[in-house]
């Protein structure tokens, strides 16, 4: 049955380099045995780089993923407390005489637990306003801070979702279409799709600055662990941004024992764990921020079917956790409903 789900919510979806200190561009490679296209989280592998010519005997060797060591226990090298995805295996290799060459193989590594199966329960429901294609969906204490899409159409609107009352909602700029929001440190973020920029404004819904994406290719969803951002853009990948600069400064990505996938679409942060919609998918994924792992399939088919049925009906897309009453609040773009729930395990 897992199998069977997975397939369903989940299908959408040798670099050398010359070594350093040497004149000629020799190109050098790294043995893993056992060979395979793909590895696991805390695999025990054996690396060799013996078989190369470096001119003379090798001294020592380190191998790294990320810059990070990876350590040697009884002569056999594991893949623990590393990023998931495609990675560089590095080795940097010193020979006798003191010269080091670098070198580097593309490798993927996967996560070494399918993913939990989740269902859910429905405690309550409200009224959603049937013209929002809803990007982004967020608490604010009991305000919902929700961010609206389409070109000429997208807006960012605080409401009550308990009665229904709207605060303040404002237009973005035509030139823009509207995607993920979040609220951190006396700021709201409105992602824009791909004009990539991103909106800064005060909790009064004035803008006050914005910023350049940088290295993403589109802007998705956001969502923040009170320290820095987690941003999507439609690939593999999650960035993690500066707090304060908005500089993306690293990534994951995104892993089952499987495969890679993509689509993580508007972002919530609970618990210590992203939870994502998948875009075109009655899904949410749990993803471990650390690793990329995907940890968690949350199974969300059937409310989609719950709520009025316009022409203009479209995807499961917005992720609310209200931290008091500790339930999530799920709708959709252009869905008559906002559902409160609770995931339970299958």
């Amino acid at each position: 049955m897992k199998t069977v789900f997975l397939s369903f919510i989940l299908c959408f979806l040798l670099i050398s380099c010359n070594g350093a200190g040497t004149q000629k561009k020799e190109k050098f490679f790294i043995e893993i045995s056992p060979k395979s296209k793909e590895y696991q989280l805390n695999d025990v592998l054996d690396f060799d780089v013996s078989k190369n010519n470096f001119g003379e005997d090798i001294s020592s060797v380190t191998y790294r993923i990320n810059s990070k060591e990876i350590s040697k226990t009884n002569g056999k090298y594991q893949f623990k407390n590393v990023k998931l995805g495609k990675q560089f295996l590095e080795a940097e290799v010193t020979t006798q005489s003191g010269k080091t060459h670098k070198i580097q193989k593309e490798i993927m590594i996967l996560a070494n637990q399918s993913p939990k199966i989740y269902t859910y329960k429905i405690l309550n429901t409200y009224p959603h306003d049937k013209k929002s294609y809803t990007q982004g969906f967020e608490f604010l204490g009991d305000t919902i801070l929700e961010s609206t899409g389409q070109y000429g159409k997208s807006s960012l609107k605080k409401w009550n979702v308990f009665t229904g009352e709207v605060y303040k909602n404002i237009n973005l700029n035509p030139q823009y279409f509207g995607e993920g929001t979040t609220a951190f440190n006396g700021k709201i973020i409105q992602l824009t799709w791909q004009e990539n920029t991103g909106l800064i404004y005060d909790f009064d819904l004035k803008q006050t600055g914005s910023f350049k994406y940088g290295k993403s290719k589109e802007g998705w969803g956001i969502c923040h662990d009170g320290k820095k951002f987690y941003k999507s853009d439609g690939s593999e990948k999650i960035w993690i941004l500066n707090s304060e600069t908005f500089e993306e400064e690293y990534f994951i990505q995104l892993c089952t024992d499987k495969s890679l996938f993509s689509n993580a679409n508007e972002l919530e942060w609970v618990g210590g764990k992203i939870y994502a919609n998948t875009y075109q998918k009655d899904g949410i994924m749990i993803i471990n921020p650390e690793n990329g792992a995907i940890e968690g399939i949350i199974d969300v088919r059937g409310l989609k079917e719950k709520v009025e049925q316009i022409d203009e009906l479209d995807v499961l897309n917005g992720i609310a956790y209200h931290s008091g009453r500790k339930t999530f609040f799920i709708t959709g773009k252009n869905w008559s409903l906002v559902f409160e729930v609770i995931f339970e395990e299958k």
